[in-house]
């Protein structure tokens, strides 16, 4: 007979190993506690990983153009929502000590006729024209093309179909000005709201875009060093605008989504309500599932099982299930996100470790409180009134 820790840790694994007999045996209700989970963290992941991908692309222009601080007016919540600045900005921003160089970027919205003479909007970017930063990686042709006569570069990404997918040479017509393709280029993040995108100097959005009499949406810096960050900021903060570093703006961008618009709550909504429905599809099948099994507890009881070994079964049993129904819900969301994004390439969706952390954390709500309800009933019962039955 074993003995010392050996026994212990053999007379263990026993349980759990009768835990898990006791579980899978039962079909029926094995698969409907997986069903039930397994739909939940669905639906949580699914709902989230939409959510993460909207603000993901919320911020696109954050990330394409990598600038270090934003200078931009104090009532700007959205990149898509400029509001001009005049020139005595660059020129003071550019004044800052502390700051290694500032340029001015245009972004705002047009309206292109196409050469079959559809008309299609579009986002125009125009990038500083003596350092061109923030410029795209240009795939086809020349960056340098860009100072040619009525010269852009279009992106391609889910959205340049839309254009007719044009190649170097392609003419069209944008605010009754001449515009030619000589580049094709890529970024690292699409748009949001499903309009192509465009880059040109700043010059020439300027002249060929009508504008309020501010024409700078937002002045680019880089710092002579991280240190003189702050000291940026209090600078531009006392002429009256603000400076953000790029993860503040895309958090406050995040924020304006979040709080400011329906979206984040009916987000919200949909994920406690999927956690609801898992909440009670498993709490109410596991508890049939101990009420059919509660004789087999009594009798592991009358054997001389101690309560926390028929505690520690019921807690394997709800964490494995819920384990496995987490692994087959995520599973599961990827398939569905992977095979959306074959035919919708412009699909927002993207699974993050924040929501798999929040996902896990609710699986485990679940597990904890369907355990609970397990644990009560076995601790209550006598194996007495089990055999006298």
């Amino acid at each position: 007979m074993p003995s010392g820790t050996g026994g212990r840790r053999t007379a263990k694994f026993g349980i759990l190993r009768l835990a898990y007999k006791l579980l899978v045996n039962d079909r029926a209700k094995f698969s409907g506690l997986l069903v039930g989970i397994t739909f939940a963290v669905f639906l949580m992941i699914e709902m989230t990983s939409l959510f993460a991908g909207v603000l993901n692309r919320s911020s696109s222009t954050v990330y394409n153009i990598g600038a270090s601080i934003w200078v931009m007016d104090p009532a700007v919540n959205t990149v898509a929502n400029t509001i001009g600045m005049p020139d005595y900005v660059l020129d003071a921003v550019r004044s800052i000590d502390g700051v290694r160089f500032a340029v001015p970027l245009y972004s705002g919205g047009a309206l292109v006729r196409l050469g079959s003479g559809t008309y299609q909007p579009v986002t125009v970017v125009g990038i500083d024209d003596t350092s061109l930063f923030g410029r795209p990686n240009v795939l086809r042709g020349k960056i340098e093309d860009i100072f040619a006569e009525n010269a852009f570069l279009v992106v391609k990404d889910a959205e340049f179909r839309k254009l007719e997918s044009p190649d170097i040479g392609t003419v069209f017509e944008i605010n009754d000005h001449r515009g030619v393709i000589v580049g094709i280029a890529e970024v690292a993040t699409s748009g949001l709201f499903g309009v192509p995108t465009l880059y040109t100097t700043y010059q020439r959005a300027i002249q060929y875009l009508p504008t309020a009499r501010y024409t700078i949406s937002y002045i680019l810096v880089e710092p002579k060093s991280p240190a003189d960050t702050v000291r940026i900021q209090r600078a531009v903060s006392r002429i009256g605008y603000r400076a953000l570093t790029r993860d503040e703006f895309i958090r406050r961008i995040s924020n304006f989504y979040k709080f400011q618009t329906g979206l984040g709550t009916n987000i919200l909504l949909m994920t406690v309500i999927s956690f609801i429905v898992g909440l009670s599809i498993s709490g109410q099948t596991f508890y049939t599932f101990i009420i059919e099994n509660l004789e087999k507890f009594g009798a592991l009881k009358a054997i001389g099982a101690k309560g926390h070994e028929l505690v520690a079964m019921i807690v394997f049993q709800a964490t494995f299930v819920a384990l496995t129904g987490y692994g087959l819900g995520i599973g599961l969301c990827a398939i569905l996100i992977a095979l959306a994004r074959l035919r919708l390439p412009d699909y927002a969706a993207m699974i993050t470790f924040s929501n798999l952390g929040m996902a896990l954390a609710m699986v485990i709500a679940i597990a904890g409180l369907s355990g609970y309800i397990g644990v009560r009933k076995v601790l209550r019962i006598e194996p007495f009134d089990i055999f006298r039955g």
